[in-house]
């Protein structure tokens, strides 16, 4: 029930990395190659069989409305890690666009300015489905939506939105986001919302509203009867606690991975995994380098700035944020598309010209966090709470990202590695969707009891 019609796609087949150079070594060890060559092409073509047949779905992929233009487009192979040429050439079916908008003040012009940020994002998902490559990518509502456009050989789009900032202190825009498209909703982001508090109030023990507000709480109701997933993210603990006491639907989190393997306020721990269990829900295990394991990438970034830094002074080239992380992405968010388009053209000939050097300098003995290490999460939720629970998500263009799998030409080495450590087709295409539109099911399930109901 989670296979699809052949769309085309050509998996890539190989693990590559559209920044820098991957030695020999490191493709062994991301591919699990130490067999005979015989037994490894047997790996491969199996690999690209359950790739090809199953549905593969990302549910975090942020945007930036300057690429939805006429001019400018995902239609083209920007230099984002999505895009239409990047899913197509990776054979990734599902992309969920993410209607995000940063933490600001709790007030009405706060409000009234996310509102403004958020509404220009969803024109901008409905304007490349609708008006500039309709005939590649359409919008999916529901389950069967998602089935019948892969099965038509076109991608698709979906709409999540990260952080509940722009509904203010209006719940009917959570309906009219509803009506707009979305399909999953988190509560808060980085820093507390007037919904929610966040996990970011852990580190200084900062904390707003001990949870939920009383407007979180009518939110969850809200969220229910409309039949939008509640995103668990990136609000604290003690937040989604109270969401799993008081949704009468299963939740979701579009981007989190295990606290047990990486202690991060960002991860679950595994009370919440456990909780997330008994609601039914699914956690969308995130392919996001600090998330994954800190210590290695900060390791790995480490060694690898150094190196990166002198070639930039060679070339009288400034790198700004460090070259990754959510505060980059966010400076090239500011940027106009002309700025934005110089200075990544800029920085991939610095990285170009500093590839070999890490390369051989760096990866060899500081390794970087890769694919290996990203479906070690998915092993240790999987023991923990079951396949039925576990997802995949990437956080691409905003700071996601892990060696193997940088961008979305390069979804195919995710599958690869599934099938290396024994995972079947079925169980692969649940993790990849079929557990989530699952969710989705049931979610849409309950807002129609609940309509029903007269709520």
């Amino acid at each position: 029930m989670y296979e699809r019609h052949t769309t085309g796609h050509t998996p890539r087949g190989i693990i590559h990395s559209a920044r820098y150079a991957i030695p020999p070594v490191l493709l062994l060890s991301l591919t699990g190659c130490t067999n005979a060559p015989q037994a490894d092409a047997e790996l491969m073509e199996r690999a690209r069989g359950i790739h090809e047949r199953v549905i593969t779905l990302d549910t975090h992929a942020d945007i930036n409305p300057g690429n939805f233009t006429a001019e400018r487009n995902y239609t083209m192979d920007l230099p984002t890690q999505v895009n239409l040429p990047k899913m197509e050439a990776g054979g990734l079916d599902v992309a969920w666009f993410i209607v995000y908008v940063g933490q600001g003040d709790l007030t009405p012009a706060g409000y009234a300015e996310a509102y403004d940020q958020a509404i220009a994002k969803f024109d901008a998902i409905h304007r490349l489905t609708e008006e500039i490559a309709p005939e590649r990518i359409g919008l999916a509502l529901t389950s069967d939506d998602v089935r019948r456009i892969a099965a038509e050989g076109r991608s698709v789009a979906m709409i999540g939105v990260e952080n509940g900032y722009p509904v203010g202190e209006d719940l009917g825009r959570i309906q009219e986001f509803q009506e707009r498209g979305a399909r999953y909703l988190s509560l808060a982001h980085n820093g507390h919302s007037q919904l929610s508090d966040s996990n970011t109030g852990e580190a200084l023990d900062d904390w707003l509203h001990d949870g939920l507000s009383d407007l979180g709480r009518q939110a969850v109701a809200e969220l229910n009867r409309v039949g939008i997933m509640i995103d668990i993210s990136h609000p604290s603990k003690p937040a989604n606690m109270e969401v799993f006491e008081r949704s009468r639907a299963p939740v979701m989190a579009s981007h989190s991975s295990a606290r047990a393997l990486n202690d991060h306020s960002r991860n679950l721990d595994d009370e919440q995994l456990m909780a997330l269990k008994e609601n039914g829900g699914v956690v969308q295990t995130v392919a996001f380098r600090g998330y994954v394991d800190g210590p290695k990438n900060q390791a790995y970034q480490q060694a690898s700035q150094m190196v990166l830094a002198e070639v930039a002074e060679e070339m009288d080239f400034e790198i700004i944020g460090g070259g990754r992380g959510r505060a980059f992405f966010m400076a090239l968010q500011a940027m106009s598309p002309d700025e934005r388009e110089a200075y990544q053209t800029g920085l991939r000939m610095v990285q170009d010209a500093a590839a070999e050097r890490i390369a051989m300098e760096v990866a060899p003995v500081t390794p970087p966090v890769d694919v290996a290490d990203f479906v070690d999460h998915i092993d240790y939720m999987v023991g923990l709470i079951g396949l039925d629970h576990v997802g995949i998500s990437s956080d691409f263009d905003g700071g996601g990202g892990v060696t193997g799998w940088d961008d979305a030409s390069e979804t195919f080495n995710v599958t690869l590695e599934l099938v290396r450590r024994g995972y079947t087709e079925e169980e692969i295409g649940m993790l990849w969707s079929g557990n989530l539109l699952r969710v989705l099911d049931d979610v849409q399930r309950v807002a129609a009891e609940i309509q029903a109901e007269g709520g």
